[in-house]
Order: structure tokens, then C-alpha cells, then sequence
């Protein structure tokens, strides 16, 4: 009986000490952030963050300001107040929209399906008010082409952005190599 209780604990530890292989050294010279909303604005600031699938872009936020699709969805939004942006969760939000008539208006909501630029990548929702005289508001979603036309432009825009930011990139990585070709040069 005893051989298997040392058997036992002898497992037991061994487990442990392979669990632990892997965890990291603990630096508790840190302060401990116990808020999720500074922990949140913390890793974009460090360059944290999650993975969305199986694809390569580890570390990347999926709706950070670095997203195209983001930028381009904020960039054609510019003339509208914003109610709700939180590109953790993927959505924007707007406040009701009115030109001249106060008895009606409209509400735009975003939605990012995916970080990649593609049609089914966000959805375009509108809602339209129309109040009487007394105050009294109806609200119904409307199916009509200004979400399209709204989709089409956030689209558009985010293609002509990740184009310039990989032309940037391009340029950029062109640059470095003749420096390092330069630098080489000079050694030899």
C-alpha cells in the first residue's frame, strides 16, 4: 500500500513540474491592473492582442485603428455623431440623424463580421424614426440601397487604404534593404 501512495504523489509532482516547464517568470515589479478597461487600452498600446481563426495574424487586434476597414467605416461616418464605437466588439453606433425635418431620422448601425475586406466582412443596418406631432416615435428598420451605397464607400475606402499601406510597406522595405546593401559596402 505505501509503494502506491508514493506512486501516487510522485505522479502527482511530476505532473506539476511539467505544467510549470512552461509558464513564464512573473514580474512583479508590475502593478497588478485589475480594470478591463485599462488592461484593454494597456495591450493596444503594447501591441497585444487577440487571434481571430487560424490564420497567421497573432498578436493583431481584429478592429484596432490600424484596421483599413475600421478607419474606412470611421473616416465615412465623419459627419455624424457617434453614439457607440468599440472595436473590440466589432460595432459602430450612431446617433439619430436629421437634415431638416425633426420628424424624422436615421440611425446607423455597423457591423464587423471579419478584420478582412470583403463584402460579408460587416453588415449596414439602418433605422429610421418618424415621430408625429405629439412626440410619439415609431422606429422600423429599413432595407434600402443607402446601406449599400454606405457599405460600397467603406469597402472602397479600405481597399484604397491597405493599398497605400502596403505600398508604404514596399517602399519602406526597399529603403532598408539599400541601407543594408550600403552599410555592407562600407564594411567590405
Amino acid at each position: 500500500m505505501d509503494f502506491f501512495k508514493f506512486l501516487k504523489l510522485l505522479s502527482i509532482f511530476c505532473l506539476i513540474n511539467l505544467s510549470l516547464i512552461g509558464c513564464k517568470k512573473i514580474d512583479w515589479s508590475e502593478d497588478a491592473v485589475f480594470s478591463g478597461k485599462e488592461r484593454a487600452r494597456k495591450n493596444v498600446e503594447e501591441g497585444r492582442g487577440f487571434k481571430f481563426g487560424g490564420d497567421d495574424d497573432e498578436g493583431k487586434f481584429g478592429f484596432a485603428s490600424s484596421n483599413e476597414l475600421w478607419r474606412a467605416s470611421i473616416e465615412t461616418l465623419n459627419f455624424i455623431t457617434l453614439t457607440s464605437v468599440d472595436y473590440a466588439g466589432g460595432i459602430i453606433i450612431t446617433d439619430w440623424y436629421s437634415e431638416n425635418n425633426n420628424s424624422e431620422a436615421i440611425k446607423i448601425t455597423i457591423r464587423f463580421l471579419s478584420h478582412e475586406i470583403r463584402s460579408d466582412g460587416l453588415e449596414v443596418l439602418l433605422h429610421k424614426r418618424i415621430c408625429d406631432t405629439n412626440n410619439n416615435c415609431v422606429i422600423n428598420k429599413i432595407d434600402n440601397t443607402l446601406s449599400f451605397e454606405i457599405k460600397d464607400t467603406i469597402l472602397k475606402k479600405a481597399a484604397v487604404m491597405k493599398k497605400n499601406n502596403e505600398d508604404k510597406k514596399g517602399k519602406k522595405r526597399k529603403k532598408d534593404k539599400g541601407k543594408l546593401q550600403k552599410m555592407k559596402k562600407k564594411k567590405g
